[in-house]
């Protein structure tokens, strides 16, 4: 049977959240909840990198043009006269290529944490991932405002801070591309292993 303590989860931090100096403030707020950090770099991905961390399957990237067709509806811009089609298939790739040259624009901050539940915990810390709607207290809600229209208007990714794996099985995979076979490390902390 797993230890419901040692559940791990990966974490990014993106760049607009390294730019804006949080990389501190955002492990402080993981280690405040009896969180670990069993390991951390930071690192300046390749294109490579970004393109095999992210899906690249069909139905993943219509769905991001479906959401980029919502957003365009919700708040009644035209997306025809920003992207020409109204076809999410078309949209989709679009989107995930300003994502990748946002993930680019600076260096990253990679970390595995280790903890009760971590997955959730460290997705309730980090608030929803589009930044106008998550609540004061998370890292979005408190350090970022940004919105998937105003980012589509201005055609470039939502800076939201950071990155944390959605599911268990996520994570697991996401530990293994970015850190492969390398270290993580075990250790007591204070009240909290003990």
């Amino acid at each position: 049977m797993k230890d419901p303590k040692k559940e791990r989860t990966y974490v990014m931090i993106k760049p607009d959240g390294v730019r804006k100096g949080l990389i501190g403030e955002i492990i402080k707020r993981f280690e405040q909840r009896d969180l670990k950090i069993v390991a951390l770099e930071m690192f300046q991905p390749s294109h490579d990198d970004l393109h095999n961390h992210y899906p690249k399957d069909e139905e993943w990237i219509t769905r991001l043009g479906k959401k980029t067709l919502s957003t365009y509806e919700k708040y009644g811009y035209d997306a025809m006269l920003d992207f020409g089609t109204l076809e999410p298939e078309k949209i989709g790739p679009e989107i995930r290529k300003w994502l990748l040259d946002f993930m680019k624009s600076a260096p990253l901050v990679k970390m595995v944490v280790q903890g009760t539940h971590a997955v959730d915990v460290v997705r309730k810390i980090a608030g929803p991932t589009m930044p106008y709607l998550a609540e004061m207290g998370t890292i979005r809600g408190d350090f970022s405002i940004d919105s998937p229209a105003l980012a589509n208007k201005e055609k470039r990714a939502v800076a939201n801070i950071i990155h944390c794996s959605e599911t268990p099985e996520e994570a697991e995979h996401e530990i293994k591309h970015w850190f492969g076979d390398g270290e993580t490390y075990d250790y007591k902390r204070y009240g909290v292993d003990e």
